[in-house]
């Protein structure tokens, strides 16, 4: 029986790790990614993800629906069109987008993921 899965914070989400350096921008950022769910095809995922501040290359080959929780970050797109979000905005970061995300302070999100096969 296939059963409804919440995706919740966990209070311990383990350590946080350092974004790949190669990508990273500015300051230090480190990330804890909580993947709650993967489906058969292991083409879609979702769960929660935080990060610390700092800035960061983005390069984006799936297609991401998010939610940010707590925090605030700018987003900024390869032509140099910046977005702010903040807790409690809801957003897509379509596949093919490049540009940056960047925390300021510490951010948390809750997101989905699909990605072709």
């Amino acid at each position: 029986m296939t059963k409804l899965k919440r995706i919740t914070p966990a209070a311990d989400a383990g350590e946080p790790t350092p974004i790949n350096p190669e990508r990273v921008l500015a300051g230090a950022p480190k990330e804890v990614l909580e993947n709650l769910f993967t489906n058969e095809k292991e083409n879609f995922f979702c769960g929660v993800w935080s990060s610390t501040e700092g800035k960061w290359a983005l390069n984006y080959t799936e297609d991401e629906f998010c939610y940010l929780i707590k925090g605030k970050a700018i987003l900024t797109d390869a032509e140099g069109v910046s977005e702010e979000i903040n807790a409690g905005d809801a957003f897509v970061i379509p596949a093919g987008y490049q540009g940056t995300w960047e925390t300021i302070g510490e951010a948390q999100k809750f997101y989905a993921i699909y990605e072709e096969v």
